[in-house]
């Protein structure tokens, strides 16, 4: 960076990843602006803030004759990063627009070509349109930013500050010792990023001047070292001295007693079945590496979420301890050789 204060505008700036480089930028000395509806949280503190309403024309007008060194905008529909183009593009010497990997149009394969975008100007927030819509946004903005514009592509964001719980159920879970239920085969890849240090090489690209697209990820590992790290971690912590005895059950019956993948309630985070999404857990790390990303550790990052959520832990997602119970109870019943009937059995009355 140069002895002058360099202008940041980040585009949301309340929530989960916006709100962490709204943050960091701060702490580098970076002078920050959010710009949101002010509805899904609190920004930072020592920034400025900008209430705009992206879903018309007129709600992007407070950023018109606005100039920054760089702009981070985290959208997913096309209309909206659009507007904000149009008022902001002519006067911004560095855009980040982050997208994903759900870009990619077939999961299986990790070098897949990428969906047919939506219209520039649609607006349906229907998150069947998700990846579709992040590619229209893409595409927007490297036309109207070219060489300027940077597109870091994330995989599973995990971290303190997740809004929607994607780990949060293994360190928890972990803790209270016992057994575990651990999903599909121990050496099933799963890959992520820390919210923190995708955050930072955000901010490294902003400061470089760094263009380009790349998949935003860390190295894949085993599903077994991944849950034994967290447990080292948590050990290192000082949390618990006892190591979780897992329980490594198939995912035909993880689905069939159902347990859900990836996210969101009853499920068991990171996890994806087998081979239809064998491409979302198998992305090179390398270019992102070559380019600056580096990556915590995984106790890192388990130490960060701790020290933020364990006091006082308030998960939306996640298996709950009665569905694990049932699960294990009914697998162990299998492998006892009883019969096991279907979730919703009931008695004949």
């Amino acid at each position: 960076m140069t002895d002058q204060q360099q202008r940041m505008l980040v585009l949301g700036g309340t929530v989960y990843l916006s709100k962490a480089i709204a943050g960091q930028a701060v702490a580098r000395g970076w002078e920050v602006a959010v710009a949101a509806r002010g509805e899904s949280g609190e920004p930072p503190e020592d920034v400025e803030f900008i209430r705009i309403d992206r879903s018309d024309d007129k709600g992007v007008e407070p950023l018109r004759g606005r100039s920054f060194d760089a702009v981070v905008d985290v959208a997913r529909i096309p209309a909206q990063v659009g507007r904000v183009l149009d008022v902001l593009a002519d006067s911004v010497g560095h855009w980040t627009f982050v997208s994903s990997i759900s870009v990619y149009a077939d999961h299986s394969r990790p070098d897949s070509e990428v969906l047919e975008p939506t219209g520039p100007d649609d607006e349906d927030p229907d998150i069947e349109l998700y990846g579709r819509n992040k590619v229209a946004c893409e595409n927007l903005v490297r036309e109207r930013l070219g060489d300027k514009a940077f597109i870091p592509r994330p995989g599973l964001i995990i971290g303190a500050g997740d809004n929607v719980d994607r780990v949060g159920h293994w360190p928890l879970r972990i803790a209270e010792g016992g057994e575990v239920l651990a999903p599909g085969r121990p050496e099933r890849l799963v890959q992520w990023v820390d919210v923190a240090d995708l955050a930072s090489w955000i901010l490294d690209a902003a400061e470089r001047r760094l263009s380009g697209t790349y998949d935003a990820i860390g190295a894949p590992v085993g599903m077994a070292a991944f849950l034994e790290g967290i447990a080292d971690a948590l050990t290192g912590l000082g949390v618990t001295a006892e190591r979780p005895a897992f329980t490594w059950v198939p995912q035909d019956f993880l689905l069939e007693h159902g347990v859900v993948p990836w996210a969101g309630p009853d499920s068991l985070g990171l996890w994806l079945p087998e081979p239809d999404y064998d491409g979302m857990t198998a992305h090179d790390p390398g270019p992102a590496a070559d380019a600056g990303l580096e990556l915590s550790p995984l106790g890192a990052t388990v130490e960060r979420w701790w020290r933020a959520n364990a006091e006082a832990p308030e998960l939306h997602a996640g298996l709950s301890r009665e569905k694990e119970g049932a699960v294990l109870g009914a697998w162990h019943d299998r492998e006892r050789g009883f019969a096991v009937p279907p979730p919703d059995w009931k008695q004949p009355q």
